[in-house]
C-alpha cells in the first residue's frame, strides 16, 4: 500500500476558456490534496491540458491560428487561472511537453513489441468533438449525445490496439475491487459496457498524417500520429514521473483519477486495458462526478452556456464560489447552478452561520476579556456537548473526504458550527456580563467557543483555505496549520492557550445582495 495520495484531474481540452465544470474538478482535487497533506500523507496534484487532436485543429483554424499557437495560448490561460484562484497543483502538464512525448512513444513501443497493435481498415461514424468513432448507443436522433452534432462517415487504414483481449480481465478486476470505480453507479455502468458490448471493440490508436499531423508521431510508423485519447491518458503516468523518476511507482500506487461522467468509457475501459498491456498496475481509484447544469442543460463549451470562474471571483469572491461548488454537488450526481442559489447558500452558511459565530465570539472576547482567550471557570454538560460536537465533526469529515463526499464533510463541519451557536445563545454571555458574580461563566463560555472555532477552522482549511487561515490568525494562532494533523488535532480540546491574543477583524463573509435586488 502506497503512503502517497496522488490526485489527477482530466487534462482539459484547451479549445475555449475554463468554465465551472473544469473549476469544480480542480477545486475537488485541490481540497483532497490539502486534506491528505494535513493528514500527514505525501501528496501530488496533477492537472493540465490536452493539446493534440482534430478538435484543436478545427477550432484553431476558425481562430486564424496554428494548432500549436492556439493550444499554447489557451493552455497558458488555464494554468494562470488556476494559479490566480489559489489552486495548488504540483505540476501543470501539457501533452506537447517533451517528457510526455517520450512517455507516449515509450508506451506505444512496449504495447507494439508485445504484439498488441495491428494495422487494419476501418469504417464508421466519427465525432470530431469526442475525437472517436461512435456507436448507435452514443447518439440521439443521429447526433452525438455530448456535442449535439452529426458524426462524419469515415473510412481509412489505421493502427489498432487489441484492447478487447483485456475485457475479461478488466471485468474481473472491477468485480474484485469494489471501489476501483466510484460511485457504484459508474462501476455498474462500466461492467454493463463490458457485458453487453456497447460498441466496445479494439481501439483505433492512430491518425494518418495525410489527414492530421497535429499529434505525437508513432515510433513504429512516421506516417501516423497517435490518437488523442491514447496520448492524453498517458499524461497521468508522465506527470508522476514515468518511466524515469525512481518515485513514480510510489506516486502511482496512491493515484486517484477525478473525471466527469462524459469521459467514463476512455478512463474506465481504454485506460486500464492500456495499463495492463503496458505491464503497469491499474490506478487505485477512478472517481466520477456528474454535470453542472445551467437552464437544465449540461455546462459545455460547445453548447455555449459556460460559467466563468474569473467572473464569479470578481462578483462574489472565489471562496464563496468554491464553497458553493463543494457544498451543492453530491459527487457522482448532477447539480444545478444559478447565482440565486449561490447567494442563498453563501448567506445562510457562511455569513449568517459561520461568520456570525466568529464575529460574536471575537467581539465579545475583545469586550469582556481584553481581547485574549480567557481562563475558563467550571465546565459542565453544555461545554462537553460543544467539545463532543467538534470531535464528532472531525471523525465524520475524515470519513467523508476519503469517500469523496465533500458535501457531507461540510454538513458535518456546519453541525459543529450550529452546536457552538446554540451554546452561545444558551449561555448568553452578553447578559451574564452584566452580573459581576457571573464573570467566571462569561470566561468559560468564550473560552469554549474559541476552542470550538479553532477545531472548526482546522477542519475548514482544505475547503476554505483563505477563510480558515484568516480565522486562525484572528484566534492568535496563525501558524497552526504548519504543524496540524487531521483529524486528531481538530479534536484536541484546550489546545488554544488561555491568554492568547485575538483580533476582532471585519466580517469573515459579508452578506451578498441577491442578483435580483441589484
Amino acid at each position: 500500500m502506497s503512503d502517497w495520495f496522488s490526485v489527477t484531474t482530466p487534462i482539459y481540452y484547451p479549445n475555449a476558456e475554463p468554465h465551472i465544470g473544469h473549476t469544480y474538478t480542480t477545486v475537488v482535487a485541490d481540497t483532497l490534496t490539502r486534506y491528505h497533506r494535513l493528514a500527514g500523507e505525501k501528496t501530488f496534484f496533477l492537472t493540465g491540458t490536452d493539446q493534440h487532436g482534430e478538435k484543436i485543429t478545427e477550432v484553431a483554424a476558425a481562430a486564424g491560428e496554428s494548432p500549436s499557437a492556439f493550444a499554447a495560448r489557451i493552455s497558458a490561460l488555464f494554468e494562470q487561472t488556476w494559479r490566480d484562484l489559489g489552486l495548488g497543483f504540483d505540476r501543470f502538464i501539457r501533452t506537447t511537453d517533451p517528457d510526455h512525448v517520450r512517455a507516449v512513444q515509450h508506451v506505444l513501443g512496449v504495447v507494439h513489441e508485445a504484439g498488441d497493435v495491428e494495422f487494419r481498415e476501418y469504417e464508421g461514424l466519427y465525432c470530431v468533438g469526442c475525437e472517436r468513432f461512435l456507436t448507435e448507443r452514443d447518439m440521439v436522433d443521429g447526433l452525438c449525445r455530448d456535442h449535439e452534432r452529426a458524426p462524419e462517415p469515415r473510412s481509412e487504414s489505421n493502427y489498432f490496439f487489441t484492447m478487447s483481449k483485456y475485457f475479461d480481465w478488466l471485468a474481473d478486476h472491477i468485480r474484485d475491487h469494489a471501489d476501483f470505480i466510484r460511485p457504484e453507479r459508474y462501476r455498474n455502468e462500466v461492467l454493463a459496457m463490458l457485458r453487453e458490448g456497447s460498441g466496445l471493440e479494439d481501439l483505433c490508436i492512430s491518425r494518418p498524417k495525410s489527414r492530421l499531423d497535429w499529434g505525437i508521431e508513432l515510433p513504429f510508423d512516421r506516417d501516423y500520429v497517435c490518437y488523442v485519447w491514447f496520448d492524453a491518458l498517458i499524461n497521468y503516468l508522465t506527470g508522476l514521473g514515468y518511466p524515469d523518476d525512481p518515485d513514480w511507482e510510489k506516486r502511482w500506487g496512491g493515484v486517484e483519477h477525478l473525471i466527469g461522467k462524459d469521459i467514463l468509457k476512455p478512463h474506465g475501459v481504454f485506460w486500464p486495458c492500456m495499463l495492463r498491456a503496458a505491464g503497469i498496475a491499474p490506478y487505485r481509484h477512478l472517481s466520477v462526478h456528474g454535470y453542472w447544469n445551467v437552464d437544465e442543460r449540461k455546462v459545455s463549451k460547445s453548447l455555449g452556456n459556460m460559467i466563468s470562474p474569473g467572473a464569479m471571483r470578481e462578483k462574489y469572491g472565489f471562496e464563496a464560489f468554491r464553497y458553493f461548488l463543494l457544498r451543492d454537488m453530491s459527487y457522482g450526481l448532477d447539480a444545478g447552478f444559478t447565482e440565486e442559489l449561490l447567494v442563498t447558500r453563501v448567506n445562510a452558511d457562511l455569513a449568517n452561520n459561520l461568520g456570525n459565530l466568529a464575529s460574536r465570539t471575537l467581539n465579545m472576547t475583545a469586550r469582556y476579556c481584553d481581547g485574549r482567550v480567557p481562563e475558563p471557570g467550571e465546565t459542565g454538560d453544555l461545554e462537553r456537548e460543544v467539545a463532543d460536537a467538534t470531535a464528532r465533526a472531525a471523525d465524520e469529515v475524515d470519513a467523508a473526504v476519503r469517500a469523496l463526499e465533500a458535501h457531507r464533510a461540510l454538513e458535518s463541519i456546519f453541525r459543529a458550527v450550529d452546536a457552538a451557536n446554540r451554546y452561545l445563545d444558551a449561555r448568553a454571555p452578553w447578559k451574564a456580563a452584566k452580573d459581576p458574580e457571573r464573570e467566571a461563566e462569561v470566561r468559560t463560555t468564550l473560552y469554549t467557543v474559541c476552542q470550538s472555532l479553532r477545531g472548526i477552522a482546522l477542519l475548514l482549511a482544505p475547503f476554505l483555505p483563505e477563510a480558515a487561515a484568516t480565522l486562525l490568525e484572528r484566534l492568535g494562532i496563525p501558524d497552526a496549520l504548519a504543524t496540524a494533523r487531521l483529524p486528531e488535532d481538530a479534536k484536541r480540546w484546550d489546545a488554544l492557550a488561555a491568554g492568547t491574543a485575538t483580533t476582532k477583524g471585519a466580517a469573515l463573509f459579508p452578506r451578498i445582495e441577491s442578483p435580483a435586488a441589484e
